[in-house]
């Protein structure tokens, strides 16, 4: 294809062609070489345009003369500072004598006598904390510099002292104002005692030079009375502008002055108005910290307001939010009563910050206490909660352990989502990891949890908690985790006083920089009065038409010797028959019978080998069976069923005991 055929068509093309025409057109042309060898068409000129036969018009000159260029010589340094919009003062010596002051100076803290120590005429540099400043700077020739100090309403950061005579007050400011000031040296010339007749021939000298009154006043303001001149006679050269037409001369005149001026070293105070910078960072960090507090609020009123108290554990719980300048997080922890004396251990942490991840992490909580009920194994929990990560936001990513504590297995079985292990410690002291098996964190999907168990018999004691308690920054994680399995190994007490300790052993303070949540267990071994409250018994079920006779004596006898009530034994004689004949109509071998009390509860459970629940239904007048759920539903606190590890299922309800 001929491109250049096409290339005219382009879109923009013909705007190119025009605009580089006319920057063509605006190019000056280079005068034509004497003697007419150039050619006018490679130029892209017309000897003859209008075809007359007349010779070209002269070409206009190439560049015209540029404008004058201005130059600061003629501008004196009052000049300059009085048209700064900003604080400045120039003082000199040891005692920061003042120099000079500019009006915006003046209008703030009202003016003052020249020569004066700033230490007396200057009291709002002491109170605003620029004298050792200034000290510093005249000492070292370094500038310094100190950002946004409060100058009140109404005048200085002090209360006005004792003015020098002469000095007046100034309006002050009508509301509180924020200053950067930089303290920067400098060197002046200061002029040498002279004899007055001396002093008055050169002042008419410098009369006749500059245009300085013969009284002495000078032009740019300049003090006479032996201050340092700022902006004035500097090595005994005064320059003065000449205005010319088409450039700018400067004429330099050599006085005479000999040794008459000395060098004075200084100091030039500068303080820039940051009012408005420092206002919008502290509406700024209003903002912020109103967002935390209302993060912070939506945290803990989604986490647990009290634990839920198993008979069989102590359990205790702590959550830190992290500092002051560090958004919330999604941290979260809760412990959930299953029934049968079964308890469920949770804690997890959504990955982000601020209100995001706290309803995130509400949503999240909210949904494993309704799988909980489900009296799910871990491991399917978790595959749950992943599907449910995804379904909130499919960019939020939470981290969770479930787990859950069965005291007549005396074991903890748990699934992890990409969390850390929990630490398990036996009663001799030795702490175990439960690291194993763990998969990746919820929100990821594609992934098959699975299930773990770790011992946790009488008198061990276990810790669940969040990345912040041991993650640093310049550690791996994992070194948090060995710090806290020694630490842990060595906590005794309660769980709330264990608590306390695993957070202050490990450093968090209020200015931690992300949240801390901690969960600690308890499985205590009970001992004399205790144990008398605490009781198991088991029988072992074969089938047939004595199982439920065998199953109704065996209650009433384990009942009447745990003194219990009569009311409550026949209640636990009846759901125990109903359960067993359920278990033997539904059911298949091997089945159970078991029997538990706490110090709260009686807990009756029938196992079998059918992976079949039951569920509660209304029976009809005419028929003859399907009533004894609906029975024992009826006659105990709670009751529920939940499918077996090994497979079949575990039918049980609870009777509360009678305070006292």
């Amino acid at each position: 294809m001929n491109f250049t055929r096409w290339s005219a068509r382009l879109p923009r093309t013909q705007r190119r062609i025009a605009a580089r025409a006319d920057r063509g057109a605006r190019r000056p042309k280079p005068a034509a070489a004497a003697g007419g060898g150039s050619v006018p068409a490679a130029r892209g000129e017309s000897a003859d345009p209008a075809g007359r036969g007349e010779p070209p018009a002269a070409a206009p000159s190439d560049v015209a003369p540029p404008a004058a260029v201005p130059t600061l010589d003629g501008l004196s340094a009052h000049d300059l500072l009085g048209q700064v919009p900003a604080l400045v003062a120039v003082v000199y010596g040891p005692e920061h004598r003042i120099a000079y002051l500019n009006d915006t100076y003046v209008g703030l803290f009202g003016s003052r006598t020249p020569g004066t120590p700033a230490g007396q005429a200057l009291p709002e540099l002491r109170e605003l904390g620029l004298l050792p400043l200034m000290d510093q700077v005249l000492r070292s020739g370094k500038p310094r510099t100190v950002k946004s100090r409060r100058v009140p309403a109404g005048g200085p950061a002090t209360t006005p002292g004792p003015r020098q005579e002469g000095a007046a007050p100034g309006p002050g400011r009508s509301r509180h104002g924020y200053y950067t000031f930089t303290c920067s040296p400098i060197e002046m010339t200061a002029p040498k005692a002279i004899a007055p007749a001396q002093a008055a021939d050169d002042r008419a000298a410098e009369a006749d030079l500059d245009g300085t009154p013969v009284d002495g006043t000078p032009v740019d303001g300049s003090p006479v009375d032996g201050s340092p001149v700022v902006g004035s006679i500097r090595e005994g050269v005064v320059r003065k502008a000449v205005a010319v037409p088409d450039a700018v001369a400067t004429e330099t005149v050599v006085a005479d002055t000999g040794p008459a001026t000395e060098p004075v070293r200084g100091v030039l105070v500068f303080g820039a108005d940051v009012t408005d910078q420092v206002e919008s960072a502290e509406r700024l960090r209003a903002s912020e910290r109103l967002q935390r507090e209302a993060a912070v609020t939506l945290q803990r009123s989604l986490l647990p307001q009290g634990l839920e108290q198993p008979d069989d554990l102590r359990v205790a719980a702590t959550y830190q939010p992290g500092g002051t300048d560090a958004a919330v997080g999604g941290d979260w922890y809760d412990v959930i009563t299953l029934g049968a004396g079964r308890t469920a251990l949770v804690i997890g942490d959504v990955m982000g910050r601020g209100v995001r991840a706290a309803a995130v992490m509400g949503q999240l909580r909210t949904a494993v206490r309704a799988y909980a009920r489900l009296d799910l194994p871990p491991h399917e929990v978790l595959q749950l909660l992943d599907g449910l990560a995804a379904e909130i936001d499919p960019h939020q990513i939470a981290t969770c352990v479930y787990a859950v504590h069965d005291p007549n297995e005396n074991r903890l079985v748990y699934a992890s989502a990409g969390h850390l292990p929990i630490l398990v410690r036996d009663p001799d002291g030795t702490v175990r990891r439960a690291s194993e098996p763990t998969g990746p964190p919820l929100g990821t999907g594609g992934w098959l949890h699975t299930t773990g168990s770790v011992p946790l018999g009488p008198g061990a004691s276990a810790v669940l908690y969040t990345d912040g308690l041991v993650e640093r920054r310049d550690k791996d994680i994992y070194d948090g985790v060995a710090a806290l399995e020694r630490v842990f190994a060595g906590a005794t007490g309660s769980p709330q006083v264990m608590c306390d300790r695993l957070i202050r052993a490990l450093g968090i303070t209020a200015e931690h920089d992300d949240d801390v949540a901690v969960l600690v267990l308890q499985h205590p071994a009970r001992t004399g009065h205790d144990a008398e409250l605490f009781h198991n018994a088991a029988l072992e079920l074969l089938g047939g038409v004595e199982a439920a006779p065998r199953a109704r004596a065996f209650a009433s006898g384990v009942l009447a010797s745990w003194r219990f009530p009569m009311e409550l034994r026949d209640l636990g004689v009846l759901a125990a028959s109903e359960l067993v004949a359920n278990s033997l109509q539904h059911g298949t071998p091997p089945m159970r019978l078991r029997l538990r009390r706490t110090d709260r509860r009686l807990i009756i459970e029938v196992t079998d080998g059918d992976e079949h629940l039951p569920r509660r239904r209304r029976a009809e007048p005419v028929d003859e069976a399907g009533r004894g759920i609906s029975i024992v539903a009826t006659i105990a606190s709670s009751w529920g069923s939940r499918r077996t590890p090994g497979g079949g299922k575990a039918v049980w309800c609870e009777f509360a005991l009678p305070a006292g």
